[in-house]
């Protein structure tokens, strides 16, 4: 690569250039999602919240280190690895950053929602459906904000499997829970 080559690329949006360097992998999108849950995260301990081997969920991790969207954190040596976000430029506002990740976490949600429907024929038939539904409510910002806290409290109950996968009941699947609130501005 040539130098103007690697500059062009250093200062591309990191949302597009992970959207081109990355293909869309649900294992990488949900690595992502606890990395902004939680700060910091070791691929053992990846492994536990997700359900995956620690293995699998390392090789990911070290994917998405190639490709510029996280860093090895700071640590004290030893095995262990603890792996953090990295944001496209260290001169970027810490407000900044979770916006970047924002646009990256939901570019990645579409394009996991797309691979779903070109492949859902191959689930197996009790999966090929989806619950996808949307509707245009009107709330004030505090019933907004009410309206996001009880979606999380509701999705808390099941996120607790990703500590425990033992307790999760047979038969379960990792499945992208979406939700986005949002003013339509200009209506």
């Amino acid at each position: 690569m040539s130098d103007e080559n690697r500059q062009a690329a250093s200062t591309d949006p990191l949302p597009h250039r992970a959207r081109q360097q990355l293909p869309d992998h649900p294992v990488r999108v949900a690595l992502l999602d606890l990395l902004a849950e939680i700060g910091t995260v070791t691929s053992t301990q990846a492994a536990a919240r997700l359900g995956h081997s620690s293995g699998l969920c390392s090789f990911h991790l070290r994917q998405l280190a190639r490709h510029g969207l996280i860093e090895e954190a700071p640590h004290n040596g030893g095995r262990a690895r603890p792996w953090q976000l990295r944001w496209a430029s260290s001169d970027q506002s810490d407000r900044e950053a979770p916006e970047e990740f924002g646009a990256l976490a939901r570019g990645l949600e579409d394009e996991s929602y797309q691979h779903w429907l070109a492949q859902r024929e191959q689930a197996p038939s009790e999966w090929q459906h989806d619950e996808s539904f949307s509707a245009v409510i009107h709330l004030t910002p505090a019933e907004m904000a009410e309206l996001a806290t009880s979606i999380r409290c509701l999705l808390a109950d099941y996120r607790e499997r990703d500590q425990r996968p033992a307790a999760r009941p047979a038969g379960t699947a990792a499945v992208a829970a979406v939700t986005r609130l949002f003013p339509l501005l200009g209506r």
